[in-house]
């Protein structure tokens, strides 16, 4: 008898996939699943396709590790789809349960079953926030084959008693690093433990950090190790580049301006930015410019997003300002650039944001504007990546920028930078509306003294309206209402109504 497999195979080579002539007909899946393939105009399956789909069709748990555009979600797809043809579901009992980590990506694993189930007959449920429990329990009620859902709305539906987990046969964890990043993890563990132990799991993800590593151990099975690219590696058909700007909000916009203008065959790109504010910042400038673009953030409400990535997938809009809500998994195939307006804090959520361009095989370019006060984060990025990015002009001198910050925060000063004369849109000059004038003219130092007294001293309470207090105790000490140099609001200096006749 032949020695025992190793517990995890591996696949490490996208060179094993290409040197074989395969093909989807090759791979297991039933013929209503190629039909659809076929209609979908794709004729030869990815590396982590060619891996992952005949161990999924033979009912192993799989860990697949592969880059950010190779297709990870027709590689649970299309086995799902092979598998769900015997059987049928009941009501509040999905049969299948894909969690993803935010609501664009579940909303697209459901799109992707939309367009390779045509042929098929089966409920597919989506599960995410924004929209309403009324509709989702229907769509439970009638009996679910595929349930596509985020952690957080699965276990609303459960602890309300809407939904049953026990007949779950196959999960789907997409995003695993994601999910970590994002704290759902808790919540993970949790809903396994709700469904049965013989489940199927299936890891995908684009990054593997070392928290993973002890989810694996404790969620999967003996499971089948399939990773078409190292780690946290970025496509070769993606040109990288770093651009050096000053640290003020205008600069950097300036420099984001000029790469627009002078990109190679920009067609559309996502810009990517660290804060949500800096988001409408942003999007409010290139409006002002005459850009076409438009904006997305997790503060939005689902209608809106969704709209707004399905203009930007049909081209109504030319650019997309985001957060790294856009950044996980988001198929747009024809992304032509990515810019980082923000270097990522997180060195992972780079390759990530790169990621949306040079997909399907298609060439795409990467800048990012940098700062001096981004080297910890341009460090860990290259050392993640295992390369060093170019310079589109003259590097930015760390040292020096260290220096220079070391003597400002010694010194209190702001930061220094320069301003273009034909940038209008962060004028200098406070508005007239804004200046504050004095509510009378002090002629001498004497007014100014007395006033002060005035407001530190005010009129003794026994000589108060009645309606306001009047009364005092013998034992009560008249004191200032007010320390010294405390701000005091306008409206308790100002003098009483007197009473109206009755």
């Amino acid at each position: 008898m032949a020695a025992a497999a190793p517990k995890a195979p591996l696949i490490n080579n996208l060179n094993i996939w290409a040197n074989r002539s395969m093909a989807f007909d090759t791979l297991g899946l039933s013929e209503k699943v190629l039909a659809a393939v076929d209609a979908a105009g794709y004729k030869e399956p990815t590396a982590i396709q060619s891996g992952a789909i005949p161990q999924v069709l033979e009912r192993r748990d799989i860990l697949g590790i592969a880059q950010t555009g190779t297709g990870k979600t027709a590689s649970f797809t299309l086995p799902m789809l092979t598998l769900l043809e015997k059987g049928r579901a009941r009501a509040r009992m999905p049969r299948t349960l894909i969690l993803e980590p935010t609501r664009e990506l579940a909303a697209q694993v459901q799109e992707n079953f939309e367009k390779y189930g045509t042929n098929h007959k089966l409920n597919v449920a989506l599960l995410i926030g924004g929209v309403s429990f009324a509709d989702q329990d229907k769509k439970l009620d009638r009996g679910t084959d595929v349930l596509i859902a985020t952690p957080g709305r699965l276990l609303d539906h459960f602890e309300r008693g809407k939904l049953l987990l026990q007949g779950v046969e196959i999960l789907v964890i997409d995003e695993a690093d994601r999910m970590l990043d994002m704290g759902f993890i808790p919540d993970i563990e949790r809903i396994c433990k709700l469904i049965p132990f013989t489940r199927q799991t299936l890891f995908f993800s684009a990054t593997m950090p070392p928290e993973i590593q002890r989810l694996t151990e404790t969620f999967l099975q003996n499971p089948a190790r399939i990773e078409v690219a190292p780690t946290s590696s970025t496509a070769e058909n993606v040109t990288q580049r770093l651009k050096a700007t000053q640290s003020k909000d205008y600069d950097k916009r300036e420099s984001l301006r000029s790469l627009l203008e002078n990109a190679e065959d920009l067609k559309n790109a996502i810009v990517f930015c660290n804060r949500k504010r800096d988001i409408s910042t942003l999007f409010r400038s290139l409006e002002r410019h005459e850009y076409n673009v438009g904006a997305l953030h997790g503060d939005m409400d689902q209608r809106t997003r969704m709209m707004m990535l399905d203009n930007f997938r049909k081209g109504n809009i030319k650019l997309l300002v985001a957060s790294d809500v856009a950044a996980r998994g988001l198929d747009i195939p024809e992304v032509s650039h990515v810019f980082n307006y923000d270097v990522p804090i997180n060195a992972e959520d780079y390759v990530h944001r790169i990621g949306r361009t040079g997909r399907a095989g298609r060439s795409g370019t990467a800048y990012t504007l940098v700062t001096g006060d981004d080297q910890k984060y341009l460090v860990a990025i290259e050392k993640l990546i295992k390369k060093t990015i170019e310079w589109v002009d003259e590097p930015i001198d760390f040292e020096t920028a260290a220096k220079e910050r070391k003597a400002r925060r010694k010194s209190g000063k702001p930061a220094k930078s320069t301003k273009s004369s034909n940038d209008n849109e962060a004028s200098q000059e406070k508005p007239a509306a804004r200046r504050r004038s004095p509510a009378k003219s002090r002629d001498t130092k004497q007014e100014v003294i007395q006033e002060q007294a005035e407001i530190l001293n005010p009129t003794p309470v026994s000589s108060l309206p009645q309606r306001m207090g009047g009364k005092r105790t013998k034992n009560e000490k008249m004191e200032p209402a007010f320390s010294p140099g405390v701000h005091i609001p306008a409206f308790l200096l100002r003098e009483p109504r007197p009473k109206k006749a009755s």
